[in-house]
């Protein structure tokens, strides 16, 4: 296509968007040679010419304007307050943003990762099973809590948060068992009585030691214990076993009550045999006592009449010798038949 034959073609275009009613052809009719009329074009000779190179131009001005405010929204970034943004640059990365905002990035050479932020439960796909000091296998069930502390080494070693979690599950396992390898199984499942310290702290703070020396960008903030079991083919035995203890545990305390029990009787009789031999002897000499003062004023009261007390004694061993199904045989001559008969005298 020449490039007269393009104006004119972009002549007509804008034409017949625009129109110019000042500008329009006009048309009339001529008669040709055989007589018949045809239309004549009167073109306006005061009619200025388009020129299609200035509108071309204006129309590539606005697409490329637009193609700009284009890239540019396609690559403005926010950061969220619980994530991480990842800046690389041709696959490497160069920078992170952990402030939230709105950022941008180089158009077709930078691209944009996001990570997590807040602190993430990671839960062990599989129990383990631990061999303890006393030879006995348990299984354990426990699972991490975590966070990324450097997405940069994050990204630049571990690639991934999967392939970071496989790493941090390697190493809690390692560390558990090497820990719980040293204690007995009484140990790991009576925390009151063992001495096996803090140990999930010592897991934690092992674990992200192993952690920063492969610098891996993340932190364990705690690796608890959720479960230990038995293996299915040992839990009888054991069961039976730790019943045996503790009903040998329950006789060695009943023997032990038994024995106090025995002490504390012995030692309340002793001191109950010692309050009643010092209250009888109290009690003895507090009667003797009584006694010879009630001896003392019998004397002085019936030395005064001593034929009312010869007569009051008598009366006192009759009370004290006859009933009512009493039956006394005495002569009828003696002092003790004058009295009963009535013979004072």
């Amino acid at each position: 296509m020449s490039k007269d034959k393009f104006e004119n073609d972009l002549d007509k275009f804008v034409n017949s968007l625009f129109g110019n009613n000042n500008n329009k052809k006009k048309n009339s009719k001529e008669p040709n040679d055989s007589g018949d009329v045809k239309e004549a074009k009167v073109v306006d000779l005061n009619k200025k010419p388009i020129n299609g190179k200035k509108i071309g131009t204006i129309i590539g001005s606005l697409v490329a304007v637009f193609a700009i405010i284009v890239i540019i929204i396609s690559n403005l970034y926010v950061v969220k307050e619980n994530e991480y943004k990842v800046i690389r640059q041709f696959g490497e990365v160069v920078a992170y943003k952990s402030e939230p905002g709105l950022n941008f990035k180089i158009p077709f050479i930078q691209s944009v990762t996001t990570l997590p932020k807040n602190v993430m439960i990671y839960d062990m796909a599989t129990e383990e099973e631990i061999m303890t000091a006393d030879k006995k296998r348990i299984i354990v069930d426990n699972y991490a809590v975590w966070k990324v502390t450097d997405p940069k080494l994050l990204i630049s070693n571990a690639r991934t948060i999967a392939n970071a979690e496989a790493r941090m599950e390697e190493f809690i396992y390692s560390t558990l068992r090497t820990e719980l390898g040293r204690l007995e199984y009484g140990e790991i499942i009576n925390e009151s009585s063992s001495t096996r310290g803090d140990l999930n702290k010592n897991i934690t703070e092992r674990v992200n030691e192993l952690l920063s020396n492969d610098k891996y960008g993340i932190e364990v903030v705690d690796v608890r214990i959720r479960r230990t079991d038995l293996p299915a083919e040992n839990e009888q035995s054991v069961f039976t076993r730790m019943i045996s203890e503790r009903e040998s545990m329950a006789q060695n305390y009943l023997s032990a009550g038994d024995a106090q029990k025995r002490s504390i009787e012995a030692e309340t009789d002793r001191n109950a045999s010692e309050l009643l031999s010092t209250a009888r002897k109290e009690a003895a000499l507090i009667r003797a006592e009584g006694e010879a003062e009630a001896a003392r004023i019998y004397n002085n009261a019936f030395s005064k009449d001593p034929e009312f007390y010869e007569l009051y004694r008598t009366l006192e061993t009759y009370k004290q010798t006859i009933g009512e199904d009493t039956v006394i045989i005495i002569p009828s001559d003696s002092p003790y038949a004058r009295i009963l008969s009535g013979y004072l005298e």
